[in-house]
């Protein structure tokens, strides 16, 4: 799992030959090692990333992405900085600079359950090891999170593809569907073509449920407590399935 202070090495770097050729990987591999800590993070997303130039693998001959260990701990800190402080790519690229001149930065802290991210206040970033209290947003941190507008919130409120949490506030799954919708309309793929993704996720989850749904009502506390640990690890299968279905049916090459 990555758990480093570091920020990355500043673009540009270098280092020995023989030392930077044995640390570069493929974008396959940063994938798998990047799962351990961020179970969503798919291939476009890293790509997108590359494009917006928060990061810059080295390319191969024949056009191959290779990633170094500082390209994949930067990868790391950005989708960190995304998932436990929901700040924009505008920030995160800002703090990364900050980073790369050697400066100190201070980030906003996550909220706690029942509070909204205020991203005026800044704490110092969390030590090793930490892990944020699970939080709740509000439309405005939404928003930011998403780089979006009220208006393209409420369009895809309407067509169910995000909705507030009981008791109001986004949580996080919501704050990672809502980027992942902005990422695919950049590309141009509107809130209704999505529509058939979110039958197919209430579908999955719905076999999901038939499977747990015994262990849930089981009288033993550690069944129960078992129950929530299969319906995540099932998740993630389906998840990882969905996505190789999808690159076998393209036939794309993880490169």
């Amino acid at each position: 799992m990555l758990r480093t202070p570091t920020g990355g090495a500043p673009h540009g770097g270098t280092a020995g030959p023989a030392a930077s050729a044995a640390r570069l990987v493929s974008i396959g591999t940063v994938l798998t090692t990047l799962r351990e800590e961020f179970p969503e993070v798919t291939i476009s997303k890293i790509r997108f990333l590359e494009a917006e130039g928060l990061v810059e693998p080295r390319r191969t001959p024949s056009g191959y992405r290779k990633f170094s260990t500082e390209d994949v701990e930067r990868l790391g800190r950005i989708l960190r900085l995304q998932r436990d402080h929901y700040l924009p790519l505008k920030v995160i690229r800002e703090q990364l600079d900050a980073l790369d001149r050697g400066e100190q930065i201070r980030i906003p802290a996550p909220a706690v359950p029942g509070e909204s991210v205020d991203p005026a206040v800044p704490s110092p970033l969390h030590g090793e090891g930490e892990r944020p209290a699970v939080a709740r947003v509000g439309r405005a941190e939404l928003i930011a999170a998403a780089e979006v507008d009220e208006v393209r919130l409420v369009e895809w409120e309407s067509y169910g593809l995000i909705c507030e949490a009981p008791g109001g506030g986004f949580d996080a799954e919501a704050v990672t569907v809502a980027r992942l919708i902005a990422d695919l309309g950049r590309f141009g793929l509107e809130p209704r073509h999505l529509r058939a993704m979110k039958a197919a996720a209430d579908r999955e989850a719905g076999l999901v449920e038939q499977v747990v749904a015994p262990l849930r009502r089981h009288r033993n506390p550690q069944t129960r407590t078992h129950a929530e640990a299969t319906t995540r690890e099932l998740a993630g299968l389906c998840v990882r399935l969905h996505e190789a279905l999808v690159q076998t049916a393209l036939g794309v090459r993880l490169h």
